[in-house]
Protein backbone atom coordinates (compact mmCIF):
# COMPACT_ATOMS: atom_id res chain seq x y z
CA UNK A 1 0.00 0.00 0.00
CA UNK A 2 1.37 3.52 -0.91
CA UNK A 3 1.61 5.88 1.76
CA UNK A 4 2.13 8.65 0.01
CA UNK A 5 -0.19 10.65 -2.24
CA UNK A 6 1.01 10.78 -5.90
CA UNK A 7 0.32 14.04 -7.55
CA UNK A 8 -2.12 14.50 -11.09
CA UNK A 9 -4.80 11.85 -12.41
CA UNK A 10 -8.30 11.82 -11.51
CA UNK A 11 -10.76 12.88 -8.99
CA UNK A 12 -9.66 12.59 -5.28
CA UNK A 13 -11.60 11.44 -1.85
CA UNK A 14 -11.34 10.24 1.22
CA UNK A 15 -13.57 7.18 2.20
CA UNK A 16 -13.59 4.39 5.08
CA UNK A 17 -13.75 1.14 3.27
CA UNK A 18 -16.72 -0.87 4.44
CA UNK A 19 -16.33 -4.22 3.45
CA UNK A 20 -14.95 -6.30 0.72
CA UNK A 21 -16.46 -7.07 -2.69
CA UNK A 22 -16.67 -10.52 -4.39
CA UNK A 23 -13.46 -10.06 -6.30
CA UNK A 24 -11.80 -9.12 -2.63
CA UNK A 25 -11.09 -5.00 -3.38
CA UNK A 26 -12.09 -2.94 -0.57
CA UNK A 27 -15.60 -1.56 -1.24
CA UNK A 28 -16.87 1.91 0.23
CA UNK A 29 -19.15 4.54 -1.76
CA UNK A 30 -18.67 7.69 -3.67
CA UNK A 31 -21.78 9.73 -4.53
CA UNK A 32 -24.28 7.01 -3.69
CA UNK A 33 -22.65 4.90 -5.42
CA UNK A 34 -20.02 1.76 -4.80
CA UNK A 35 -16.51 2.54 -5.23
CA UNK A 36 -14.34 -0.34 -5.31
CA UNK A 37 -11.02 -0.27 -4.21
CA UNK A 38 -8.30 -2.73 -5.07
CA UNK A 39 -5.61 -3.18 -1.74
CA UNK A 40 -7.89 -2.06 0.79
CA UNK A 41 -9.60 -3.83 3.58
CA UNK A 42 -12.42 -3.04 6.16
CA UNK A 43 -11.52 0.30 8.08
CA UNK A 44 -9.13 1.09 6.58
CA UNK A 45 -9.27 5.18 5.85
CA UNK A 46 -7.70 5.82 2.40
CA UNK A 47 -7.43 8.60 0.47
CA UNK A 48 -8.29 7.12 -3.45
CA UNK A 49 -8.33 8.06 -6.91
CA UNK A 50 -10.82 7.47 -9.02
CA UNK A 51 -10.37 6.25 -12.05
CA UNK A 52 -13.32 4.71 -13.92
CA UNK A 53 -16.75 2.70 -13.70
CA UNK A 54 -17.59 -0.82 -12.70
CA UNK A 55 -20.52 -2.43 -12.15
CA UNK A 56 -22.94 0.46 -11.66
CA UNK A 57 -20.58 2.75 -9.60
CA UNK A 58 -16.72 3.84 -9.34
CA UNK A 59 -13.28 2.11 -9.57
CA UNK A 60 -10.38 3.72 -7.78
CA UNK A 61 -6.80 3.54 -6.54
CA UNK A 62 -5.37 4.04 -3.45
CA UNK A 63 -3.11 6.84 -3.36
CA UNK A 64 -2.29 7.12 0.24
CA UNK A 65 -3.68 4.85 3.44
CA UNK A 66 -4.50 7.55 5.95
CA UNK A 67 -5.32 5.24 8.61
CA UNK A 68 -5.23 0.90 8.80
CA UNK A 69 -8.21 -1.29 9.72
CA UNK A 70 -7.57 -3.98 12.67
CA UNK A 71 -7.54 -6.96 9.99
CA UNK A 72 -4.54 -5.94 8.10
CA UNK A 73 -0.80 -8.07 8.23
CA UNK A 74 2.25 -8.19 6.22
CA UNK A 75 2.21 -10.20 3.38
CA UNK A 76 4.31 -13.30 2.74
CA UNK A 77 5.25 -12.62 -0.88
CA UNK A 78 7.96 -9.90 -1.83
CA UNK A 79 5.52 -9.64 -4.65
CA UNK A 80 2.70 -8.98 -3.54
CA UNK A 81 0.57 -5.71 -4.59
CA UNK A 82 2.34 -5.29 -8.43
CA UNK A 83 1.72 -9.48 -8.78
CA UNK A 84 -1.81 -9.33 -9.93
CA UNK A 85 -1.77 -13.66 -8.76
CA UNK A 86 -3.30 -12.56 -5.40
CA UNK A 87 -5.72 -10.31 -4.22
CA UNK A 88 -5.30 -10.62 0.02
CA UNK A 89 -2.52 -11.41 1.30
CA UNK A 90 -2.20 -8.47 3.31
CA UNK A 91 -5.89 -9.73 5.29
CA UNK A 92 -5.96 -11.68 8.29
CA UNK A 93 -6.04 -15.02 8.31
CA UNK A 94 -9.04 -16.19 10.39
CA UNK A 95 -11.03 -12.43 9.05
CA UNK A 96 -10.11 -13.81 5.33
CA UNK A 97 -11.59 -17.07 5.67
CA UNK A 98 -14.76 -15.60 7.35
CA UNK A 99 -14.93 -13.55 4.43
CA UNK A 100 -13.86 -16.45 1.95
CA UNK A 101 -17.09 -18.68 3.79
CA UNK A 102 -19.56 -16.19 3.36
CA UNK A 103 -19.27 -15.58 -0.40
CA UNK A 104 -21.21 -18.55 -1.17
CA UNK A 105 -24.58 -17.49 1.38
CA UNK A 106 -24.19 -13.93 0.04
CA UNK A 107 -24.20 -14.84 -3.64
CA UNK A 108 -27.44 -17.18 -2.94
CA UNK A 109 -29.15 -14.73 -1.11
CA UNK A 110 -28.99 -12.09 -3.69
CA UNK A 111 -31.17 -14.53 -5.94
CA UNK A 112 -33.52 -15.33 -2.89
CA UNK A 113 -32.00 -18.77 -2.06
CA UNK A 114 -30.65 -20.19 0.64
CA UNK A 115 -28.99 -23.98 1.30
CA UNK A 116 -31.33 -26.36 3.62
CA UNK A 117 -27.67 -27.42 5.04
CA UNK A 118 -24.64 -25.36 3.98
CA UNK A 119 -21.60 -26.85 5.50
CA UNK A 120 -18.32 -25.34 6.64
CA UNK A 121 -15.89 -24.12 4.23
CA UNK A 122 -12.59 -26.83 3.70
CA UNK A 123 -9.58 -24.67 2.87
CA UNK A 124 -6.60 -25.90 0.90
CA UNK A 125 -3.38 -23.87 1.95
CA UNK A 126 -0.89 -22.01 0.16
CA UNK A 127 1.84 -24.39 -2.07
CA UNK A 128 -0.49 -26.94 -2.88
CA UNK A 129 -1.39 -25.24 -6.91
CA UNK A 130 0.07 -28.30 -8.96
CA UNK A 131 -1.24 -26.09 -12.57
CA UNK A 132 -0.15 -22.77 -13.58
CA UNK A 133 -0.22 -20.62 -16.31
CA UNK A 134 2.63 -18.22 -16.42
CA UNK A 135 3.15 -15.15 -19.04
CA UNK A 136 6.43 -14.24 -20.72
CA UNK A 137 7.90 -11.38 -22.55
CA UNK A 138 11.58 -10.36 -23.87
CA UNK A 139 11.58 -6.80 -22.98
CA UNK A 140 15.02 -4.83 -22.89
CA UNK A 141 17.17 -7.52 -23.52
CA UNK A 142 16.25 -9.86 -20.66
CA UNK A 143 12.65 -11.82 -20.70
CA UNK A 144 10.12 -11.58 -17.95
CA UNK A 145 8.22 -14.69 -16.61
CA UNK A 146 5.05 -14.12 -14.07
CA UNK A 147 1.86 -12.80 -13.56
CA UNK A 148 0.08 -9.53 -15.13
CA UNK A 149 -0.97 -6.53 -13.06
CA UNK A 150 -4.42 -6.62 -12.27
CA UNK A 151 -6.60 -5.14 -15.11
CA UNK A 152 -3.23 -4.18 -17.44
CA UNK A 153 -0.98 -5.86 -19.86
CA UNK A 154 1.95 -4.81 -17.64
CA UNK A 155 4.13 -8.41 -16.49
CA UNK A 156 5.33 -8.62 -12.98
CA UNK A 157 8.81 -10.58 -13.44
CA UNK A 158 8.65 -13.55 -10.07
CA UNK A 159 11.09 -15.59 -8.63
CA UNK A 160 8.75 -17.78 -6.74
CA UNK A 161 5.25 -17.88 -5.76
CA UNK A 162 3.69 -19.42 -2.65
CA UNK A 163 0.59 -20.74 -4.13
CA UNK A 164 2.48 -23.60 -6.39
CA UNK A 165 3.97 -26.82 -5.22
CA UNK A 166 7.74 -26.78 -5.43
CA UNK A 167 8.17 -28.81 -8.26
CA UNK A 168 6.56 -26.02 -9.97
CA UNK A 169 8.25 -22.98 -7.98
CA UNK A 170 11.66 -24.25 -8.71
CA UNK A 171 11.35 -24.13 -12.69
CA UNK A 172 10.47 -20.37 -12.48
CA UNK A 173 13.94 -19.71 -13.29
CA UNK A 174 15.33 -22.53 -14.90
CA UNK A 175 12.18 -21.92 -17.39
CA UNK A 176 12.72 -18.18 -17.78
CA UNK A 177 16.86 -19.12 -18.72
CA UNK A 178 15.20 -21.18 -21.43
CA UNK A 179 12.76 -18.98 -22.82
CA UNK A 180 15.74 -16.29 -23.04
CA UNK A 181 17.39 -18.30 -25.37
CA UNK A 182 14.13 -18.57 -27.97
CA UNK A 183 12.20 -15.65 -27.78
CA UNK A 184 13.50 -12.97 -30.46
CA UNK A 185 12.84 -9.56 -28.61
CA UNK A 186 9.51 -8.66 -28.38
CA UNK A 187 7.95 -11.91 -28.70
CA UNK A 188 6.12 -13.07 -26.17
CA UNK A 189 4.92 -17.06 -24.86
CA UNK A 190 2.16 -18.26 -22.73
CA UNK A 191 3.09 -21.13 -20.42
CA UNK A 192 1.20 -23.43 -18.97
CA UNK A 193 2.61 -25.87 -16.54
CA UNK A 194 1.29 -28.86 -14.95
CA UNK A 195 2.67 -30.87 -11.88
CA UNK A 196 1.62 -34.47 -12.89
CA UNK A 197 1.76 -37.24 -10.87
CA UNK A 198 4.69 -38.73 -12.82
CA UNK A 199 6.40 -35.57 -13.07
CA UNK A 200 6.04 -31.85 -14.97
CA UNK A 201 3.78 -31.13 -17.94
CA UNK A 202 4.71 -27.88 -20.09
CA UNK A 203 3.25 -26.12 -22.79
CA UNK A 204 4.66 -23.14 -24.40
CA UNK A 205 2.53 -20.92 -26.56
CA UNK A 206 3.63 -18.65 -29.06
CA UNK A 207 4.11 -17.31 -32.18
CA UNK A 208 7.69 -17.97 -32.44
CA UNK A 209 8.60 -20.75 -35.35
CA UNK A 210 10.77 -23.55 -33.91
CA UNK A 211 14.10 -24.16 -35.70
CA UNK A 212 16.30 -26.74 -35.00
CA UNK A 213 18.19 -25.21 -33.15
CA UNK A 214 15.17 -24.15 -30.74
CA UNK A 215 13.98 -27.66 -30.51
CA UNK A 216 17.14 -29.10 -29.69
CA UNK A 217 17.14 -26.28 -26.53
CA UNK A 218 13.69 -27.94 -25.65
CA UNK A 219 15.27 -31.19 -25.90
CA UNK A 220 17.81 -30.78 -23.91
CA UNK A 221 15.70 -28.68 -21.25
CA UNK A 222 13.40 -31.53 -20.93
CA UNK A 223 16.41 -33.83 -20.44
CA UNK A 224 17.88 -31.46 -17.60
CA UNK A 225 14.94 -30.55 -15.59
CA UNK A 226 13.44 -34.05 -15.82
CA UNK A 227 10.05 -32.97 -17.64
CA UNK A 228 7.79 -35.54 -18.43
CA UNK A 229 6.52 -34.04 -21.49
CA UNK A 230 7.70 -30.40 -23.11
CA UNK A 231 4.72 -29.09 -25.69
CA UNK A 232 4.87 -25.90 -28.25
CA UNK A 233 1.76 -24.31 -29.83
CA UNK A 234 2.49 -21.67 -32.45
CA UNK A 235 -0.41 -19.41 -32.90
CA UNK A 236 -3.67 -21.50 -32.65
CA UNK A 237 -1.83 -24.77 -34.08
CA UNK A 238 -2.57 -27.71 -32.05
CA UNK A 239 -0.24 -28.66 -29.54
CA UNK A 240 3.17 -30.62 -30.44
CA UNK A 241 4.57 -32.98 -28.12
CA UNK A 242 8.47 -31.77 -28.38
CA UNK A 243 10.05 -33.87 -26.02
CA UNK A 244 7.50 -36.73 -24.77
CA UNK A 245 10.53 -38.92 -21.84
CA UNK A 246 6.70 -40.38 -19.98
CA UNK A 247 3.31 -40.33 -20.07
CA UNK A 248 1.98 -37.16 -17.50
CA UNK A 249 -0.97 -38.72 -15.53
CA UNK A 250 -3.62 -37.74 -13.19
CA UNK A 251 -5.76 -40.59 -11.24
CA UNK A 252 -9.26 -39.90 -11.24
CA UNK A 253 -11.42 -42.30 -8.98
CA UNK A 254 -9.06 -45.68 -9.88
CA UNK A 255 -8.18 -44.40 -13.28
CA UNK A 256 -5.19 -43.03 -14.87
CA UNK A 257 -5.90 -40.57 -17.11
CA UNK A 258 -2.89 -38.73 -19.65
CA UNK A 259 -4.98 -34.69 -19.95
CA UNK A 260 -4.11 -33.23 -23.17
CA UNK A 261 -0.96 -30.40 -23.48
CA UNK A 262 -2.51 -27.31 -21.18
CA UNK A 263 -6.27 -29.00 -20.65
CA UNK A 264 -7.97 -27.89 -17.73
CA UNK A 265 -7.69 -30.20 -14.50
CA UNK A 266 -8.64 -29.29 -11.19
CA UNK A 267 -5.59 -26.79 -9.67
CA UNK A 268 -4.90 -28.64 -6.81
CA UNK A 269 -5.02 -32.58 -5.56
CA UNK A 270 -6.35 -32.07 -2.28
CA UNK A 271 -9.22 -29.65 -3.83
CA UNK A 272 -10.09 -32.87 -6.45
CA UNK A 273 -10.24 -35.11 -3.99
CA UNK A 274 -12.63 -33.06 -1.82
CA UNK A 275 -14.84 -31.92 -4.44
CA UNK A 276 -14.78 -35.73 -5.68
CA UNK A 277 -15.62 -37.21 -2.10
CA UNK A 278 -18.71 -34.52 -1.97
CA UNK A 279 -20.03 -35.45 -5.10
CA UNK A 280 -19.87 -39.03 -4.33
CA UNK A 281 -21.74 -39.23 -0.62
CA UNK A 282 -24.64 -37.33 -2.35
CA UNK A 283 -25.41 -40.09 -4.94
CA UNK A 284 -27.90 -42.67 -3.00
CA UNK A 285 -26.80 -46.39 -3.13
CA UNK A 286 -29.90 -47.50 -5.43
CA UNK A 287 -28.70 -44.87 -8.71
CA UNK A 288 -27.61 -46.59 -11.64
CA UNK A 289 -26.91 -43.69 -13.95
CA UNK A 290 -25.64 -40.61 -14.33
CA UNK A 291 -25.03 -37.81 -16.37
CA UNK A 292 -21.40 -36.14 -16.10
CA UNK A 293 -21.55 -32.70 -18.27
CA UNK A 294 -18.49 -30.18 -18.80
CA UNK A 295 -16.64 -33.74 -17.59
CA UNK A 296 -13.57 -32.40 -19.18
CA UNK A 297 -10.80 -35.16 -18.81
CA UNK A 298 -12.50 -37.63 -16.34
CA UNK A 299 -12.28 -35.68 -12.91
CA UNK A 300 -16.02 -36.78 -11.71
CA UNK A 301 -16.57 -39.08 -14.83
CA UNK A 302 -14.28 -42.37 -13.69
CA UNK A 303 -15.15 -42.15 -9.95
CA UNK A 304 -18.73 -42.04 -10.89
CA UNK A 305 -18.18 -44.97 -13.33
CA UNK A 306 -16.74 -47.24 -10.35
CA UNK A 307 -20.91 -47.93 -9.94
CA UNK A 308 -22.64 -46.03 -12.37
CA UNK A 309 -23.14 -45.71 -15.85
CA UNK A 310 -21.95 -42.83 -16.91
CA UNK A 311 -22.74 -40.44 -19.80
CA UNK A 312 -19.73 -37.53 -20.03
CA UNK A 313 -20.21 -34.47 -22.03
CA UNK A 314 -17.73 -32.13 -23.13
CA UNK A 315 -16.86 -29.48 -25.54
CA UNK A 316 -12.86 -29.85 -25.89
CA UNK A 317 -12.19 -32.59 -28.71
CA UNK A 318 -8.57 -32.73 -26.70
CA UNK A 319 -10.42 -33.78 -23.59
CA UNK A 320 -13.25 -35.94 -25.05
CA UNK A 321 -10.22 -37.92 -26.80
CA UNK A 322 -8.20 -38.23 -23.21
CA UNK A 323 -11.30 -39.18 -21.23
CA UNK A 324 -11.73 -42.00 -23.94
CA UNK A 325 -8.02 -42.97 -24.60
CA UNK A 326 -7.94 -43.61 -20.32
CA UNK A 327 -11.48 -45.47 -20.71
CA UNK A 328 -10.43 -48.04 -23.15
CA UNK A 329 -7.26 -49.12 -21.06
CA UNK A 330 -9.75 -49.47 -18.09
CA UNK A 331 -12.14 -52.15 -17.12
CA UNK A 332 -14.66 -49.31 -15.62
CA UNK A 333 -14.36 -48.01 -19.28
CA UNK A 334 -17.14 -50.28 -20.69
CA UNK A 335 -19.26 -48.19 -18.34
CA UNK A 336 -18.59 -44.63 -19.83
CA UNK A 337 -20.03 -43.13 -23.15
CA UNK A 338 -18.36 -40.32 -24.09
CA UNK A 339 -19.46 -37.21 -26.58
CA UNK A 340 -18.13 -33.99 -27.19
CA UNK A 341 -20.51 -31.22 -27.27
CA UNK A 342 -20.96 -27.75 -26.88
CA UNK A 343 -23.29 -27.64 -24.16
CA UNK A 344 -23.37 -24.04 -24.37
CA UNK A 345 -24.63 -24.30 -28.19
CA UNK A 346 -26.50 -27.64 -27.61
CA UNK A 347 -27.28 -28.69 -24.24
CA UNK A 348 -28.21 -31.86 -23.47
CA UNK A 349 -32.06 -31.79 -23.42
CA UNK A 350 -34.84 -32.91 -20.66
CA UNK A 351 -35.97 -35.74 -23.08
CA UNK A 352 -32.26 -36.70 -23.02
CA UNK A 353 -32.13 -36.92 -19.19
CA UNK A 354 -35.11 -38.54 -18.65
CA UNK A 355 -35.40 -41.85 -16.96
CA UNK A 356 -31.30 -40.86 -15.71
CA UNK A 357 -30.97 -40.96 -11.62
CA UNK A 358 -28.19 -38.50 -11.25
CA UNK A 359 -26.88 -35.20 -13.45
CA UNK A 360 -23.30 -33.42 -12.05
CA UNK A 361 -22.87 -30.65 -13.82
CA UNK A 362 -19.45 -28.30 -13.65
CA UNK A 363 -19.03 -25.44 -16.20
CA UNK A 364 -16.46 -22.96 -16.59
CA UNK A 365 -16.27 -19.47 -14.51
CA UNK A 366 -19.62 -17.95 -17.03
CA UNK A 367 -21.98 -20.36 -15.66
CA UNK A 368 -24.10 -23.11 -17.25
CA UNK A 369 -26.97 -20.92 -18.11
CA UNK A 370 -28.14 -22.89 -21.40
CA UNK A 371 -27.76 -26.20 -19.97
CA UNK A 372 -29.37 -25.28 -16.51
CA UNK A 373 -32.69 -24.36 -18.51
CA UNK A 374 -33.05 -27.89 -20.03
CA UNK A 375 -32.32 -29.08 -16.62
CA UNK A 376 -34.49 -27.09 -15.06
CA UNK A 377 -37.23 -28.96 -17.25
CA UNK A 378 -35.82 -32.53 -16.69
CA UNK A 379 -37.25 -35.12 -14.29
CA UNK A 380 -33.82 -36.24 -12.86
CA UNK A 381 -34.34 -36.69 -9.09
CA UNK A 382 -30.95 -35.27 -7.99
CA UNK A 383 -28.71 -32.78 -9.62
CA UNK A 384 -25.23 -32.30 -8.20
CA UNK A 385 -23.91 -28.48 -9.47
CA UNK A 386 -19.63 -27.94 -9.11
CA UNK A 387 -18.75 -24.09 -9.50
CA UNK A 388 -15.98 -21.80 -9.04
CA UNK A 389 -17.43 -18.90 -9.28
CA UNK A 390 -20.64 -18.57 -6.31
CA UNK A 391 -22.12 -15.66 -8.52
CA UNK A 392 -22.76 -17.35 -11.59
CA UNK A 393 -23.76 -20.72 -9.62
CA UNK A 394 -26.37 -18.80 -7.97
CA UNK A 395 -27.98 -17.41 -10.73
CA UNK A 396 -27.65 -21.07 -12.24
CA UNK A 397 -29.49 -22.17 -8.66
CA UNK A 398 -32.36 -19.62 -9.19
CA UNK A 399 -33.28 -21.55 -12.55
CA UNK A 400 -33.40 -24.68 -10.87
CA UNK A 401 -35.50 -24.15 -8.03
CA UNK A 402 -38.00 -22.11 -10.05
CA UNK A 403 -37.74 -25.55 -12.14
CA UNK A 404 -38.86 -27.26 -8.87
CA UNK A 405 -35.03 -28.05 -7.37
CA UNK A 406 -34.78 -27.78 -3.76
CA UNK A 407 -31.06 -26.52 -3.02
CA UNK A 408 -30.52 -29.51 0.09
CA UNK A 409 -26.83 -28.70 0.74
CA UNK A 410 -23.76 -26.88 0.20
CA UNK A 411 -20.45 -27.18 0.41
CA UNK A 412 -17.65 -24.35 -0.30
CA UNK A 413 -13.80 -25.08 -0.98
CA UNK A 414 -11.73 -22.45 -0.99
CA UNK A 415 -8.72 -24.01 -2.74
CA UNK A 416 -7.95 -20.42 -4.23
CA UNK A 417 -5.87 -19.20 -1.16
CA UNK A 418 -5.73 -15.18 -0.89
CA UNK A 419 -8.24 -14.69 -4.19
CA UNK A 420 -11.76 -14.24 -4.82
CA UNK A 421 -12.20 -17.57 -6.58
CA UNK A 422 -14.05 -20.02 -4.17
CA UNK A 423 -14.57 -23.25 -5.46
CA UNK A 424 -18.14 -25.43 -3.94
CA UNK A 425 -20.17 -28.50 -4.28
CA UNK A 426 -24.14 -27.87 -4.49
CA UNK A 427 -27.20 -30.50 -4.15
CA UNK A 428 -30.71 -30.21 -5.74
CA UNK A 429 -33.54 -32.68 -5.19
CA UNK A 430 -36.96 -33.28 -6.03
Amino acid sequence: MRRRARQGGGRQVEVVVQSLGAKGDGLSECEGRPLFVPMTLPGDRVSVRITGERSGGFKGEAVELLAEGGARVEPPCPHFGPCGGCALQHFEDTAYADWKAALLPQALARRGLQAERLHPMLRVPPGRRRRVVLSAERKGGAVLLGYHERESHRLVDIHDCLLLTPALTALIAPLRGLLDGVLDPREEARVTALDSETGLDVLIESRHRLDMEDRERLADFAAGADLARLSWSAGREEAEPVALRRSPVLTFGATAVVPPPGGFVQPTAEGQQALVERVLAAIPATAETAADLFAGCGTFTFPLAERLQVYAAEGSEAAVAALSAAARQDARGARITAEQRDLARFPVQADELSGGDVVVFDPPRTGAREQVRALAQSDVPLVIAVSCNPTTFARDARSLVDGGYRLTEATPIDQFPWSGHLELVAVFAR
